[in-house]
Formats: structure tokens, C-alpha cells, sequence
């Protein structure tokens, strides 16, 4: 007998009863039924960074349904052991290689796909290259893994700066690949602020499905909800992890004491000798901006030399990497791991789980109004 990829939870409890002749109760179908056995929808990630993404999927929860990994890539070793080490995943599971290297028949099959693919080319911070970059290209290992796996949905990441790359025309070039790939395609640029992340972080999405299971998706409304800097790095215990803080010279103190909350090195009134003068003439608004209290915190980033550390809005330092994953939402107990700059790059690097979660719940409640199952009750 042929069972469809999307039978209903009673119809898979008719069947149970009919080959194990069975007298039971049916249950209801998915969307009523909330009290049934879990069921995971099983998740693969290309690009998957220390598991910005991945946490906050395995957070999400409709009903009884929920998300859980089964195996993801990054060529990154510390990325990799910070992955492994926090989420429920084994750690052969997570394959340190280059994607170029990694072979998709040698790992589960997957009911969803994630990939976040490198940003470099897109960003405003940098040559903007877009898909002519080294990196701008990489989008299409996602599109090989979707024709590979055939997975009923993906999510895809990427910088605001993807929609102006290549004259406007990158943002066709890869919706359309996916829609080749035989997926349902929406996107939506999200203002992580507006989803009670303390932080301005701009990041735009990608949600498909597959084509022909009739599952339809809203990208999730945003909060009037304001987090604050203040309220986020309140009350870190000692105890917690990445808590090093920055060696501070005295004229960079000196500097920080002049520049009031919201302000940066260029739009503060500083003494000559505390000023930068700049080869180009350019002035960078990141430059040694402290952040203000009440308000969310600029982007978090995970790169770039003196001046770009995020720096705080009462004492003259820069924030710790614990202090920039609060930022970002990850919990006190997710330890990330390598030397300080390798941390700082992986909490710059990675999605708010806070965010992401919010994504994934949604994209829970749109398979379970279709009733699409994960692929091993079906």
C-alpha cells in the first residue's frame, strides 16, 4: 500500500489498527489534537556557525510538534565544537569540511533544510561584490542540497544588502533558484528589534515549501514590544562563560569618558588629542560608539580592529563576548568555544535565537494546519 507523504494522525492511527488488529481509540487530527505523541520534524544546516539558528529551532514548539537536528556542516572548527557542544546533537553528526567537500549521501535524510549562507558579499561593510564575490556564489550549495534532500520546507538567511547586490538582481537570481528547486518561495526582511531582540539587527529570510503539499505561510507580524540594552546585560552571574574582558590602553578610556551614550568617535565633541583622523577622510559611525541603555543595541558584529567592539554606555570599556551573546540572545549557559577573537566572531556571525525561534514556530503552525507530517511517522 502507498501511503502520501500527507497522511493525518488519524489515518496513521487507522492503519496501526488494521495491521496490528488492534482495538483503539482514533485520535483526532493534528490540528486538534494537542496533546498527542511528539513528532520532530528531523533538520539539516549548511553554513550552521555556533547554532544561532539551530537553537532557537529547537526552542520552537506548536502543539506537539518540534524541530530537532540530525546532522550540520561549517568549515569552521571552533563553530563547530561550540555547536556540538550545546545542542542535542552527536558530535560526528556536525562535519567540520569545506561544503564543497561535503557529501550529502553520507548523512540522514531531513525533513527541513537551513543554510545562512555567507554574507560577505552582500554586506555593507565590505567590497559588496554580491554573487561575483568569492563568497556571493555559495547560495547554490543550499539550492544542491534542496534537489538533493527534496525537504518539505527550507529556511534561508542572509544581510538586508542582498536585495540592492548586482543592480537589484541577486535577490531574483536566487528566489528563482529555489523556486526551480520545486519550492514555494516568500521572503521577508526582519528587524530583529521589532521581535524583542535588544539589538538592530536587520536579516532577511527566505521560507519555502515544497510544491504541491498545500502549505501556506505568513511571515510572523512584529512586537510593539522594545528590548533594551540595559535590560539585557543586567545580572550576568561571575560564573558565566566568555567573560573576559578587553585590555583598554588609556587613551582609548581617556576617549570612551568623552563620548556620550549614542555617540561615536566622529560625532562627539572630543579634545584634539583624543580625535581619529582617518587616511581617507571617511568617519565610521561604529567607531567607538557606546550604546544607550534604553534603546536596543546596534548591530552586533563579528569582525574588525580597534573602535568596533561595542562599548558601553556607562563604564569607558568594551563589552565582553558574554555581554555580546546576551545581545544576541543566547542563554548563559551556551559556552561557546576557541580563543576570544574566534568567540567574537561566532556571536557576530550567528541569527538570535530569539528571532529564529519565532520564524520556526511559525513555520510549525503552517505544517501542522496542512497536516504534513515528519517524514518518519509517515
Amino acid at each position: 500500500m502507498k501511503i502520501e507523504a500527507r497522511r493525518t494522525e488519524r489515518e496513521l492511527w487507522q492503519l496501526a489498527a488494521m495491521r496490528n488488529n488492534l482495538k483503539i481509540q482514533i485520535l483526532p487530527s493534528v490540528s486538534q489534537n494537542a496533546s498527542a505523541a511528539p513528532m520532530a520534524y528531523q533538520l539539516g544546516e549548511l553554513f550552521c556557525g555556533a547554532g544561532g539558528m539551530a537553537l532557537g529551532a529547537s526552542k520552537a514548539r506548536y502543539k506537539n510538534f518540534s524541530f530537532e537536528h540530525v546532522w550540520a556542516n561549517d568549515r569552521n572548527k571552533d563553530a563547530c565544537k561550540t555547536f556540538s557542544a550545546n545542542l542535542k546533537i552527536a558530535e560526528r553528526h556536525v562535519v567540520c569540511k569545506d561544503v564543497n567537500q561535503f557529501e550529502f549521501g553520507k548523512v540522514p535524510k531531513i525533513d527541513g533544510l537551513i543554510f545562512g549562507f555567507p554574507c560577505n558579499d552582500f554586506s555593507a561593510v565590505g567590497e559588496r561584490k554580491g554573487l561575483n564575490g568569492e563568497y556571493g556564489g555559495l547560495y547554490i550549495h543550499g539550492i544542491r542540497a534542496l534537489r538533493h534532500f527534496k525537504p518539505l520546507f527550507f529556511v534561508a538567511e542572509n544581510v538586508g544588502g542582498l536585495q540592492s547586490a548586482n543592480k537589484k538582481q541577486a535577490l531574483n537570481i536566487i528566489r528563482c533558484a529555489m523556486e526551480d528547486a520545486g519550492y514555494e518561495v516568500s521572503y521577508s526582511l526582519y528587524k530583529f528589534e521589532r521581535y524583542n531582540v535588544p539589538q538592530r539587527r536587520h536579516r532577511l529570510f527566505f521560507v519555502g515549501f515544497r510544491k504541491g503539499k498545500g502549505i501556506r505561510f505568513e511571515h510572523p507580524k512584529p512586537s510593539d514590544k522594545i528590548a533594551t540594552a540595559r535590560a539585557a546585560l543586567n545580572g550576568i552571574p561571575c560564573s558565566a562563560p566568555n567573560q573576559e574582558r578587553t585590555a583598554q590602553n588609556e587613551l582609548v578610556v581617556r576617549r570612551l569618558k568623552c563620548i556620550k551614550p549614542g555617540e561615536n568617535a566622529f560625532t562627539a565633541n572630543l579634545p584634539l588629542a583624543l580625535q581619529l583622523h582617518m587616511k581617507s577622510g571617511a568617519t565610521i559611525s561604529q567607531i567607538y560608539k557606546r550604546l544607550k541603555a534604553d534603546e536596543p543595541a546596534y548591530t552586533v558584529t563579528g569582525s574588525g580592529g580597534g573602535g568596533t567592539h561595542i562599548y558601553h554606555w556607562d563604564e569607558p570599556r568594551a563589552l565582553t563576548n558574554r555581554e555580546r551573546a546576551r545581545l544576541q540572545t543566547f542563554p548563559d549557559d551556551f559556552e561557546f568555544h576557541g580563543g576570544k577573537e574566534s568567540v567574537r566572531r561566532q556571536i557576530g556571525m550567528a541569527v538570535p535565537p530569539k528571532g529564529a525561534e519565532i520564524i520556526f514556530r511559525q513555520i510549525l503552525k503552517s505544517l501542522a494546519a496542512a497536516n504534513v507530517l515528519p517524514q518518519q511517522f509517515v
